[in-house]
């Protein structure tokens, strides 16, 4: 089970800690009102007008359950799983997809038991085999004798997931080296108008709308695989996107349809975050499930390539949402927009399954965890399926003792029902005992925006309050661990630095049994 969130026995408005900046002055966005999840800004901008922006952006209601999520999982698996290979040709013999016990429900079982509230699948990775009957290519489980070509992953696994209460996401790959062997991906042809979906003899569907949006030849066809994913399979909570070119000439290039893209997974899943290459979720960075030592959630954005969402500065760089990063990346950036981090990282050394790779420790596992959901970001942990379609035993067992070892990090939450007071710019937490305390976990009320930029945890020893640790940002969670405990009965969490008014609505106290 995931770790539960720890809240005061307050209201939001007690909390209110009021910071050196300007105030946010507009509540939470409701189902009609703009989120403003997207501010511009202006060259003319100064620094305090760019700082004002940021405290003024808000989340949308799909970014804030996705980062309640706070660990999800990825499953790389198709033709790679069988030929040993990370990213395929788009040439492979569909016949190699052989996945004699596939069992999903073995899947969600282990995903649950390891604290999972969402699951990802690649339906399609950059060789273009697709995991589920699709009407637009031959590269597909269709064209495999497995289960006589009736086959259909997609299915198994949004089934099993809902059955066992975990949430489903898609990751379609932008690339498709089998549809540039056919001629149709990066081939230059122009935009027009495409009727969306796109029929086919045979098709035996009467769809109760139909879109019509600008593509390439390619785009299209992304389009009707979206338009099939997104319609036939039940609700889809997140669409995953890389911007992938896959291992074509580097003269060839398809330049993606966006905003084509965009419009349809809003149409037909509204409540799904689009991921990576979409503008609700962003890469942290890097592959190894480590978020930024002050991770915000509020960065300066530009639009690039038929309206897709992209970074203002490097996507790798040290520092994406301080002062100084607003200011730096002010000559290019459009916006100022709501766009959390995702920590990808896969359990394996490859994201494919390969029988010579075990699994990380539970060690490596929970110091990912800390620097990842602990840095305010939601971990995205890739479990690869074997050859077999089960997840590998090694791996179930493993799940479940980073599970276990998260709950033991953060047993029961010291402060819950405690006594507590606030004050312009602090909080403050009466154990009733002294109570060693070695985790510290703390939360802002994301729907009024990210707002502290430093804030120091204090302990009153002997009269006298001492510093116990020091840090930047908050967000939606950060997770501070102590070197060694510190015995208190009272605490308190005091900010040095905000962009506005600050909600605090949480300040969990933790003595970890590991």
């Amino acid at each position: 089970m995931a770790v539960s969130r720890r809240v005061f026995v307050a209201t939001a408005a007690a909390l209110a800690v009021t910071g050196a900046a300007r105030p946010a002055s507009a509540a939470p966005a409701t189902a009609s009102e703009d989120p403003r999840y997207r501010i511009p800004v202006s060259p003319d901008d100064t620094e305090a007008d760019l700082v004002h922006k940021a405290s003024q952006v808000r989340p949308t209601a799909r970014q804030i359950a996705w980062q309640r999520l706070e660990r999800t999982a990825f499953l790389h698996f198709g033709v790679n799983t069988f030929t040993g290979l990370e990213w395929g040709t788009g040439d492979e013999d569909p016949d190699v997809f052989q996945p004699t016990g596939l069992d999903t429900d073995q899947w969600a079982r282990a995903l649950r038991d390891g604290g999972f509230r969402l699951a990802i699948l690649t339906v399609k990775h950059h060789d273009g085999f697709v995991l589920h009957q699709s009407r637009y290519t031959g590269h597909s489980v269709a064209s495999s004798s497995w289960r006589d070509g009736r086959g259909d992953v997609l299915r198994s696994f949004a089934d099993s997931m809902r059955r066992h209460g975990i949430k489903v996401g898609v990751y379609v790959s932008p690339a498709d080296e089998n549809q540039y062997l056919h001629g149709v991906y990066a081939n230059g042809s122009a935009r027009t108008d495409r009727t969306i979906p796109t029929l086919v003899d045979g098709d035996d569907r009467t769809p109760s709308r139909t879109y019509t949006l600008p593509a390439t030849d390619y785009g299209a066809h992304m389009l009707n695989q979206l338009y099939e994913v997104l319609t036939e399979y039940g609700p889809i909570d997140e669409v995953w996107f890389d911007g992938a070119q896959g291992r074509i000439p580097p003269d060839k290039v398809e330049k993606y349809d966006w905003d084509s893209w965009y419009t349809l997974v809003r149409s037909l899943a509204p409540d799904a975050a689009i991921a990576v290459s979409g503008p609700d979720v962003r890469w942290v960075g890097n592959e190894g499930g480590l978020a930024r030592q002050d991770e915000w959630s509020v960065v300066p954005v530009q639009e690039k390539d038929y309206g897709r969402t992209d970074y203002a500065l490097a996507y790798d760089a040290p520092d994406m949402g301080s002062r100084d990063a607003l200011v730096r990346a002010q000559p290019v950036a459009d916006h100022l927009q709501w766009w959390p981090a995702e920590c990808d990282v896969s359990i394996r050394d490859g994201w494919f399954y390969h029988a010579d790779q075990q699994p990380k420790s539970v060690e490596q596992l929970t110091d990912i965890y800390f620097r990842s959901v602990g840095r305010n970001s939601v971990l995205l942990l890739n479990i690869p399926p074997d050859t077999d379609g089960l997840l590998p035993a090694a791996d179930v067992v493993r799940l479940r003792e980073f599970r276990e070892r998260v709950e033991r990090e953060l047993p029961e939450d010291l402060a819950r029902g405690a006594r507590t007071a606030a004050s312009p710019g602090r909080v403050t937490v009466d154990l009733g005992e002294e109570q060693e305390v070695d985790r510290i976990r703390l939360a802002e009320d994301i729907r009024y925006g990210q707002q502290v930029e430093s804030f120091v945890v204090e302990a009153q020893r002997d009269g006298a309050w001492t510093e116990v640790t020091r840090a930047g940002a908050i967000g939606a969670s950060r997770i501070l661990l102590l070197a060694a405990p510190v015995r208190a009965r009272r605490w308190r969490v005091r900010v040095t630095g905000s962009r506005g008014a600050v909600r605090l609505v949480e300040f969990g106290l933790y003595r970890s049994q590991v």
